[in-house]
């Protein structure tokens, strides 16, 4: 089982992301981001190695889209996985997980 999500850098804000999107790997995945996400106006996630996700997988993709928003920053995210896309679509919030993607400046 694992238990912490790894942020590969690529380079101008684009991160591959590893391992698991769940409720053991959120907290530390968020705590993680604070400080790679801080110097970007722009990030781009690619979730295609993300072997599990759950419904706090999900909580954390949309933190990170409020946290976009409310720091004047743009999030996209790439494969998502789809236990998390299966869990948005339930949950009526899978057009959050594109709300990131070009902020207007206006709240």
């Amino acid at each position: 089982m694992t238990q912490a999500v790894e942020f590969e850098n690529l380079g101008d804000g684009k991160f591959a992301l590893h391992g698991e999107l769940t409720f053991a790997t959120a907290t530390g995945a968020l705590e993680t981001s604070k400080e790679l996400f801080a110097d970007h106006a722009r990030i781009e996630l690619d979730m295609s190695d993300i072997e599990d996700g759950d419904s706090a997988g999900l909580a954390l993709l949309l933190e990170w889209v409020n946290w976009a928003r409310n720091y004047v920053r743009e999030i996209r995210y790439i494969n998502i996985p789809r236990e998390i896309i299966a869990i948005a679509q339930i949950s009526e919030v899978d057009d959050m997980l594109t709300k990131g993607e070009r902020w207007t400046g206006i709240i």
